[in-house]
């Protein structure tokens, strides 16, 4: 007895899918669909991003954004990251979703229902597209791995994270203990 074929989405056909509280993206033709994220996962999202927004714009390297975003990543996939950092060329080429390229970071904060994804499916297809820094946000485990686009393994971080996207700027350090204290608002 044969397996049963599975079904190769296009991003045409996802982008045309009702607006019904689901997130829904595409990798490598597999629809990936995820309930709303849990309370702590947005304040996690609204924290990283106040700290990457002061960094990225006093450094002048870009913009950051959030999901619901269908990125494209020059693929034909569709992703929608907690998460990421455009670079400033990025911004001024243009203002569609499937133009906007490979962003410089990609940060995805886990939940139950979404760490598969984020940790195997999505982060492959970020090495392979040359995400330069792919971050996942283990709530649970107040840690981050921090992923290139060459490393088998991740780095993992629970003490301070260091993100410096250009040489010519300082590093954003942003210290996780503090961080994860307040995102699960204790003390």
């Amino acid at each position: 007895m044969g397996m049963p074929a599975t079904r190769m989405w296009t991003r045409d056909e996802v982008l045309a899918l009702p607006d019904d509280g689901q997130r829904y993206e595409l990798v490598d033709g597999e629809l990936l669909v995820s309930p709303s994220p849990r309370r702590t996962h947005q304040r996690a999202v609204r924290d990283l991003f106040l700290l990457l927004h002061h960094y990225v714009e006093f450094s002048k390297i870009g913009e950051v954004l959030f999901s619901p975003s269908d990125l494209d990543l020059r693929t034909g996939q569709l992703v929608q990251p907690d998460l990421f950092v455009v670079a400033q060329q990025s911004i001024e080429a243009s203002m569609e979703w499937e133009h906007v390229g490979v962003p410089a970071l990609v940060v995805e904060v886990l939940s139950p229902s979404t760490a598969g994804y984020d940790r195997i499916k999505k982060r492959r297809l970020y090495q392979r597209v040359g995400v330069p820094t792919y971050w996942i946000v283990d709530l649970d485990a107040r840690l981050v791995e921090v992923w290139t686009p060459d490393s088998d393994r991740p780095v993992i971080v629970d003490g301070d994270l260091s993100w410096q996207p250009e040489s010519q700027v300082e590093p954003l350090v942003i210290h996780l203990p503090e961080f994860f204290q307040k995102v699960w608002r204790e003390g």
